[in-house]
């Protein structure tokens, strides 16, 4: 099978479409892939700067939908079933295996594409707002980073909790993706953006801003939150990683939490499925609609990952084969 395969550590350049051998465990579900959703931590384990480490070479891809080819006879999978699951690696190839834990089927009213790319955001966002946030109906979420796969997501999912979202975009373009996805509002970050998310909570500040890009991001959106505000560190896609004067969370009386889904896959495992449980009736009511901004096929996984290391990916990247 064809499959893009890292055998150096060199960012997205190191990628190379090779014939390797299909994957082979009666353990695991196997699926003949038709989408791969292309990740912020395929990049960064394309230069070995994510906290899992695989030995070289190897192949990059979180994440897949398709069809099942075999399964495990104790799994509750069957033979030409359309899928989606949680790979963590081995994605971008024509037939990938997951763990039949890590594997749902394809919800009705997701498209292929959308159902290849859905995993790995929806599933952390849900964690981040409901578990670790909390988020509470009428509250004001605000989204760094809202026109990306990661923002987007978070501004569906925030709304589905039943709060009211503002998204934080770099330009009118994205502004306009952050409105398709369901925001609000959306504050574009100029010189004055703090102000305006001041005005538009009426100086009050938000009850909950979603992170996925650290740096300055982070440092200003400590000074926005309301009291007993949360701030939700889910990423550092800017490359610096801050760090927080605890002082400063007492006086002001706020919150900095991590949300790193899928290693709190390894404490609760149920997560995985209890988390479909609650994304599915957001999907039904069409609160929940991936936005594909780029779909790729499987020879141009270079591209892809580019597109995300350049800041310029807005929605979610998927590959197709």
């Amino acid at each position: 099978m064809r499959a893009q395969q890292i055998d150096s550590l060199e960012g997205p350049d190191a990628l190379q479409l090779v014939e390797v051998a299909e994957p082979r465990d009666p353990e695991r579900v196997i699926i003949d892939v038709a989408a791969a959703g292309v990740s912020f931590p395929d990049l960064l384990l394309s230069r070995g700067l994510y906290q899992m480490k695989p030995p070289l070479p190897f192949v990059p891809g979180v994440e897949v939908a398709g069809t099942v080819r075999s399964a495990p006879a104790h799994s509750r999978f069957s033979a030409g079933e359309r899928v989606m699951a949680f790979t963590i690696l081995g994605g971008f190839a024509d037939v990938a295996a997951a763990d039949p834990s890590m594997t749902v089927p394809v919800p009705a009213g997701l498209t292929t594409e959308a159902a290849g790319g859905f995993i790995m955001n929806y599933y952390t966002v849900h964690f981040a707002l409901a578990r670790r946030a909390r988020v509470q109906p009428g509250e004001t979420v605000a989204v760094q980073g809202a026109a990306g796969g990661v923002g987007t997501a978070a501004v569906q999912v925030a709304r589905g909790l039943g709060a009211r979202v503002i998204a934080m975009v770099s330009s009118t373009e994205k502004a306009e993706i952050a409105m398709r996805a369901g925001a609000d509002t959306t504050i574009e970050l100029d010189d004055q953006w703090q102000d305006r998310l001041r005005a538009a909570t009426e100086g009050r500040g938000a009850d909950v801003i979603l992170d996925p890009v650290g740096g300055d991001r982070f440092d200003e959106s400590l000074r926005l939150l309301a009291p007993e505000g949360r701030l939700v560190v889910v990423g550092f896609t800017e490359g610096r990683i801050p760090s927080v004067q605890v002082n400063r969370l007492l006086f002001r009386n706020v919150t900095v939490m991590g949300a790193a889904w899928g290693a709190f896959l390894s404490v609760e495992p149920q997560l995985f499925a209890s988390t479909q449980q609650a994304l599915d009736p957001m999907i039904q009511n069409g609160t929940v609609a991936p936005i594909i901004g780029a779909t790729y096929p499987l020879e141009r996984a270079a591209d892809a990952l580019r597109l995300l290391d350049a800041r310029r990916a807005v929605g979610k990247v998927v590959l197709t084969t």
